[in-house]
């Protein structure tokens, strides 16, 4: 049972990894993980444009048509139809991302909170297609703020009054989203602003998780105290009567917050080695699978191992595929052999589709780049499986 499975999510089957791509499109992925695959290159791009956009100078006719156009929907929620109804063609949700950061001015946190609202409206009713939203508390409220509330400092009149306000917006987006019947996923961030982040979050789940969950935390597992994080959540949940919202993912700001601590002379809350970061999420998913269905998680993660297991986990535990409370995710413009062989296979996959205006997201494409150099073998994977499916198709062509 276990080996016919394991043969269905084949994450080599670059046929049905690359099935929504014309043959014009694969080769501009190619092209594009061509160029990723060269850190050097990575690094001098991601320098030039962090010069033009400090110079105001215009790169938005350079990247809107190249990595906007792989990594991200469109600049509004209308735009992502498209790639909304082609994601649904092959069986995997969308997560409208409004991926515009570190906002600074209460209405730009307003602007933001009505957004997200507005792609909750959107989800509203169709879990199949748009099976989660999502938002980070950066959009919402100021991160030094964040950062002075978590270190325990006194926070000013004004200070208590804006946190007061970010809560207020949260909890009116989690409202919208009990409303509407949508979950909701709250990013995780840096960790030194991620506990003011997770009482935020578990304040929200104390009100809106009680008959399922709604409102989902995020759990770093490159970080050190994550698995110990969940694990407490989940008693904290159990005994206050609540489902616990798990998405679990290995992180995405290591090379920032291992900087941060040997400047500031803390420990490094980032796990010794990848080897401990792999054990402790396929740990997390262990975790959540044996507590289930008192948890609801989504494993967010580009890793093929920790993918085919909990695959292989739910088998053996006679969960469904689809079972409602179980989900896959990566991001839209990666690890497309992953999420269409799992979806192909019967298994809940959704695809994080960030939009917003092509400057405003320039921060989310720099990381983007910058983490698929960063991950061993990441963009190298990416870029030998298109170059296997552009020969198949070549091969193919022949006969």
């Amino acid at each position: 049972m276990t080996n016919q499975l394991l043969r269905q999510v084949s994450f080599e089957d670059t046929s049905i990894a690359f099935s929504a791509k014309s043959d014009a499109q694969l080769r501009w992925a190619y092209r594009l993980f061509g160029i990723i695959n060269r850190p050097w290159l990575v690094g001098l791009g991601t320098a030039s444009l962090k010069l033009a956009l400090r110079l105001r100078l215009p790169v938005r006719w350079l990247v809107k048509p190249t990595v906007f156009a792989h990594f991200c929907g469109g600049e509004t929620i209308e735009d992502c139809r498209p790639v909304v109804a082609q994601l649904q063609q092959y069986g995997i949700g969308a997560i409208l991302d409004y991926s515009v950061e570190g906002e600074k001015s209460e209405e730009g946190f307003e602007k933001a909170a009505q957004e997200i609202k507005r792609t909750i409206s959107k989800a509203a009713g169709k879990p199949k297609e748009y099976p989660f939203c999502v938002f980070k508390m950066t959009g919402l409220a100021s991160f030094d703020l964040m950062a002075k509330r978590q270190s325990a400092q006194v926070l000013t009149q004004e200070e208590e009054k804006a946190w007061q306000k970010a809560f207020e917006r949260v909890e009116d987006i989690c409202q919208w989203a009990y409303t509407h019947d949508v979950r909701i996923f709250i990013d995780a961030e840096e960790t030194w602003i991620q506990q003011s982040i997770d009482a935020v979050a578990y304040a929200m789940m104390r009100r809106f998780n009680r008959e399922k969950a709604i409102v989902y935390n995020t759990y770093q597992l490159y970080t050190r105290a994550a698995l110990e994080n969940l694990r407490q959540a989940y008693a904290e949940a159990q005994s206050e009567g609540y489902r616990l919202g798990a998405k679990l993912v290995r992180g995405a700001y290591m090379e920032k917050e291992r900087e941060r601590a040997e400047k500031m002379d803390y420990p490094d809350p980032i796990q010794p080695n990848k080897a401990a970061t792999d054990r402790d999420y396929d740990e997390a998913l262990r975790f959540c699978l044996q507590q289930h269905p008192r948890i609801s998680f989504c494993a967010g993660t580009h890793n093929e191992a920790s993918s085919q297991l909990l695959a292989e986990w739910m088998q053996q535990q006679d969960l469904a595929p689809q079972h409602p409370d179980i989900y896959f995710a990566q991001l839209y413009g990666m690890s497309d052999h992953i999420s269409y062989n799992l979806a192909h296979a019967g298994f809940n996959v959704a695809k994080y589709v960030p939009y917003g205006p092509v400057e405003a997201v320039m921060p989310y494409l720099m990381r983007r780049a910058a983490e698929n150099t960063s991950v061993a073998g990441q963009s190298s994977r990416e870029f030998s499986l298109l170059q296997r499916e552009l020969r198949r198709r070549k091969a193919a062509r022949r006969t």
